[in-house]
């Protein structure tokens, strides 16, 4: 009994110290970048506002969601805190400015976060459809995956095909050259993951996972997870020359040997520094890596950050 105490003092101080260097860094370079001060005048189409024809599929930094189809997972106050990372649906984080979602299925397409579940994955469908309905020059990436310890839902891959069919964007590397004009009248990305079904073939209506990459660090510490990411952006490619996407996770996870293991407290750890990060990627000479940029519980300003980035970048400015 001690001896687990004592380990729960050291793992809290670990925290506090490490929430508290990132506040330092803050406070020693501050989270000005170039773009920084762009809002969008309507979240729900910023890229429509920033210009189809003068906007590049590598120039966007994409601001997205983590197990975004979570807001209404699990029983509510008793086991939604410890899976539930959004506390919208996916149409309100559509329409309020995230570009790429992270959906999680099981075998009968039921959504997922571990063992808990949620509504079927027609509800995320039906929502992106609503959104595309509304708007006319918003591009999505649609990550679909089998959650880890579940089985592939049959046919998922023709589902999404029929679901979607006309919106698909296909499989192509030459998408990461070209701009939102060319690709119109489609628009929608759809990254398809199983687990042991076959994966999407080049040309095809679903991209395969290999086209939109991450290096997840498993761990509730904010400074570690931050210099982790910033590590790993580094040794990406420059987005104009990669045939991917490369994703940047602003989150940190619970852990089991910690006293705190609901999601919203933890990732509050590393949750306002979105904008800290992209101050560090530019003052290290790596932000023309960065391009999917992804948190829990999305709000504008976090949007504003990744669209302000975007916005200086096809003025020349970043």
């Amino acid at each position: 009994m001690g001896a687990q105490l004592a380990k729960q003092v050291e793992r809290r101080k670990s925290v506090a110290a490490e929430k508290l260097a990132l506040i330092e860094l803050f406070e020693g370079s501050g989270d000005q970048f170039p773009g920084c001060d762009y809002r969008p005048a309507d979240r729900k189409t910023w890229m429509s506002a920033l210009g189809p024809a003068n906007l590049r599929v590598h120039q966007i930094v994409w601001p997205g969601t983590h197990d975004s189809a979570t807001d209404q997972i699990g029983l509510r106050f008793i086991s939604r805190p410890f899976a539930q990372c959004q506390s919208c649906s996916v149409y309100r984080q559509l329409a309020g400015g995230a570009r790429v979602l992270d959906i999680r299925v099981q075998k009968d397409r039921r959504v997922c976060h571990g063992i808990l579940l949620t509504y079927g994955v027609d509800v995320v469908i039906r929502d992106v459809k609503r959104f595309l309905s509304e708007t006319e020059h918003e591009i999505i990436v649609l990550e679909i995956r089998t959650e880890f310890g579940h089985e592939d839902p049959p046919d998922f891959d023709k589902y999404l095909v029929e679901q979607l069919g006309e919106h698909l964007i296909p499989q192509h590397a030459a998408v990461f050259e070209k701009t939102v004009a060319e690709l119109l009248p489609r628009r929608v990305i759809c990254v398809w993951k199983p687990r042991k079904s076959p994966a999407p073939k080049p040309g095809d209506p679903l991209w395969g996972g290999g086209f939109l990459k991450d290096h997840w660090i498993d761990t509730d510490l904010p400074k570690t997870k931050f210099e982790n990411n910033l590590k790993r952006l580094g040794e990406q490619q420059p987005n104009a020359s990669r045939k991917y996407f490369y994703r940047v996770e602003n989150t940190v996870t619970p852990q089991p040997d910690n006293p705190v293991v609901c999601v919203r407290p933890v990732t509050g750890r590393i949750h306002g520094h979105g904008r800290l990060f992209i101050a560090q990627a530019i003052g290290r000479g790596i932000a023309d890596r960065l391009q999917v940029f992804s948190t829990d519980f999305i709000n504008d300003d976090f949007v504003d950050a990744c669209v302000g980035l975007t916005h200086a970048r096809i003025e020349g400015k970043a």
